[in-house]
Formats: structure tokens, C-alpha cells, sequence
């Protein structure tokens, strides 16, 4: 999107410099864009994505541990949670209690072959450039069987339900962060948001970028019109 960087690199860049310095607001603006009904939905997806007690459990793009928190409470004592991110202010603003942090992009992830039973990645893919080596990396971490749930807002299919979207995410929430948020560049950031939801690869190539990459059973559900889920076994 030549309006916001370049070239993939410039991408990288942007985006990490606009999570840098939204980080502190991004719970807050978060409650405000999902009416206060993410930390449910969440726990339900992972839940339907096969996380059990016990897994061990990596969070791709964690940011302040939104996805973790309630991955937490599904795996237990027996079970742990890794959240990697490349964004400092993000790691930086995670306050959650017994997730371990490291700092890695999705693209060559920090950690050994076969290391995870489960993997997420929360509302991010859209961010990535390369999702054919995006999804090696999630293949080569996972164990033979391992789960993988890919969560992500897709535009509806219906004219009249992706303009009424588009004036929520465009022009509401924009106005919202700048009203709440400490850093004016969070404005910016919600602006982009749905520009990547409208540039977004859609759903049949994100399956079939999956499918090459190794995994199987790849299939996607759909909650209100939007909400995409991508899940897969290793």
C-alpha cells in the first residue's frame, strides 16, 4: 500500500513502528472495537481449534497478550504459553501473568523444530508479506498433529455489510483511539486496520497457501459475516 511504505521492508518497518508507539492504548481501543465481546470469542476459537490442557502452546505476533491470556486458562498448570512479537512496545506492554515473552518475527521464528503442540496467530496475518514462508515456519515448529488457528477479520460478502464495516473501522474507531489513545499515531494505526482488511489475500489463498505448506485439514468458519477462523493440523 504505497501510501503508507514502499516495499515489504518499508512494511516491516511501518508496522513496527506503529505498534511501538500504540502499544499502551491497544487494549484499551481494543475493548472499544469488539464492544467488550474479545476475551469470549478468543477463548471460544482456541477452544474450538483443539487447545487442551496440558499443550504447549506458541503466540505468534502476541502483542499485549490478548490471545495468550486466555490460552492460559485453557492449558493450565501442565501446559505453558510462549507469545513472540516483534514489536518491543508490545512484548514491553504484555502484562500477563506466566507468559513467556521473546522477540521474533512470524517469518523465522526463534525456536527449535517440532517445539509446540499448538500455535496461534491472532489478527495479524495481514501484516505479513510472505505467507507461504509464514506458514512453513508455523509447519516447522508445530509436532506431527500439532494445531494451528489462524484468527482474522475478513471483509463481508454483501455490499451494504463491508460499507457499513468500513465507516466502523475507517472512520469510528480512528476517531475513537484519537479521543482515548496517548499516542497519535494510534489514530494512524486503526486507519490502517482496515485498509489491510480490505487488501487482505483472500480466504481460498490463505487455505491453499496453508495446504502447500504442509498442513492438512485445512478449513475456515466464519462468525458474524467477519470473523474468520483458519485451522489446520501439522
Amino acid at each position: 500500500m504505497p501510501s503508507y511504505y514502499a516495499d515489504a521492508a518499508g512494511k516491516r518497518d511501518f508496522t513496527r513502528r506503529m505498534f511501538d508507539a500504540s502499544a499502551r492504548d491497544y487494549d484499551r481501543v481494543d475493548r472499544v472495537l469488539a464492544f467488550g465481546t474479545g476475551t469470549g470469542y478468543r477463548r471460544q476459537a482456541l477452544v474450538r481449534a483443539g487447545l487442551a490442557p496440558g499443550m504447549r502452546m506458541l503466540d505468534v505476533a502476541v502483542g499485549t497478550g490478548l490471545v495468550a491470556k486466555q490460552a492460559l486458562g485453557i492449558v493450565g498448570d501442565r501446559g505453558s504459553v510462549v507469545g513472540v512479537d516483534p514489536s518491543a512496545g508490545m512484548v514491553a506492554h504484555s502484562q500477563v501473568g506466566g507468559l513467556a515473552l521473546a522477540r521474533g518475527r512470524a517469518e523465522a521464528l526463534p525456536f527449535a523444530r517440532h517445539s509446540f503442540d499448538f500455535l496461534s496467530l491472532g489478527y495479524a496475518l495481514r501484516h505479513l508479506s510472505d505467507l507461504q514462508v509464514v506458514f512453513e515456519e508455523f509447519h516447522r515448529v508445530l509436532k506431527p498433529g500439532g494445531r494451528l488457528l489462524v484468527l482474522e477479520i475478513t471483509r463481508p460478502e454483501g455490499r451494504v455489510a463491508t460499507a457499513l464495516l468500513k465507516v466502523y473501522l475507517r472512520g469510528v474507531v480512528p476517531a475513537l483511539a484519537a479521543l482515548v489513545g496517548r499516542s497519535k499515531d494510534t489514530a494512524t494505526l486503526y486507519r490502517y486496520y482496515w485498509d489491510t482488511i480490505e487488501a487482505c489475500v483472500p480466504p481460498e489463498r490463505i487455505m491453499a497457501t496453508m495446504s502447500a505448506a504442509g498442513f492438512s485439514g485445512v478449513g475456515r468458519s466464519v462468525a458474524l459475516g467477519m470473523f474468520s477462523e483458519y485451522s489446520a493440523n501439522a
